[in-house]
């Protein structure tokens, strides 16, 4: 197969499947894993697709897609991500959990934990996991106005309620995270975020790898205001050496590997 054929063609798989690895198409096209990264690049650079270690996923967008839909994206490494996130925290200790598909992931991992925790959050479909699990956790629903695509509370009622308390932690998910800090697609989401790091302790960020290199509309935190991230594959280049001089710490999923 001719490069240029190679390489339309895994534009084409990139886009279908949003995510794919070098492994999976060295296995598919035949060809070395030094081929497929040298194509990956060559389409990086022509700005077709955005190149991570270990694979490429589809381009950036304006807006991050539908709750429902992005349940199902990256469900494997999201998983691990929370089974890897739910051994960090004690009993005793209070957690603001934000609203997203990650941070859903994590509450069916506290679902089932022994552990007796303190939970604020502003979703909905969260405190229902948690309330309804029969385990040991305090959980408290910070109202607002209710936004039914997400099942969350979001808007001026949710932030002044969210400073009425104060945490140990607070664990979140993101939109995009690159040098910059963390970011997200939605302005009123990104509030809520910036609120329940100002009253807590410690802030934990859950992020598969896609979501590294990438950047949003809206910033939520610098780096630095970050003490753990916790992500699938280790990060690359410029922002693995970002976080480092920030001192996150980094958790990985696949060798529990510890950076920073």
């Amino acid at each position: 197969m001719r490069p240029e054929q190679r390489r339309a063609e895994i534009l084409t798989l990139v886009n279908e499947k949003r995510k794919v690895t070098v492994d999976f198409l060295s296995e598919n096209f035949s060809a070395s894993r030094e081929t497929i990264r040298r194509d990956l690049t060559d389409l990086a650079i022509s700005g077709q697709l955005r190149k991570f270690h270990g694979g490429a996923t589809v381009l950036d967008t304006l807006h991050e897609g539908k709750f429902s839909a992005r349940l199902s994206e990256y469900a494997n490494e999201k998983k691990a991500i929370s089974q890897l996130a739910a051994t960090l925290f004690q009993s005793g200790e209070s957690l603001f959990i934000d609203t997203g598909t990650t941070t859903l992931a994590f509450a069916r991992e506290l679902a089932v934990s022994a552990k007796e925790l303190t939970i604020f959050t502003n979703s909905v479909s969260i405190t229902q996991i948690l309330a309804s699990s029969g385990g040991n956790h305090r959980v408290f629903l910070i109202g607002g106005q209710y936004r039914d695509e997400a099942a969350e509370n979001i808007g001026p009622i949710a932030v002044a309620q969210i400073k009425q308390f104060q945490a140990s932690h607070v664990v979140m998910t993101v939109g995009a995270l690159d040098t910059n800090g963390v970011m997200d697609y939605d302005l009123e989401e990104t509030e809520i975020a910036k609120t329940m790091i100002s009253m807590a302790k410690k802030v934990t960020v859950l992020a598969d790898s896609s979501k590294l290199g990438r950047s949003a509309l809206f910033s939520v935190c610098s780096l630095d205001q970050v003490d753990r991230l916790i992500t699938d594959a280790e990060p690359q280049g410029e922002l693995l050496a970002a976080l480092k001089d920030a001192g996150v710490e980094v958790l990985l999923t696949n060798t529990d590997k510890k950076k920073g």
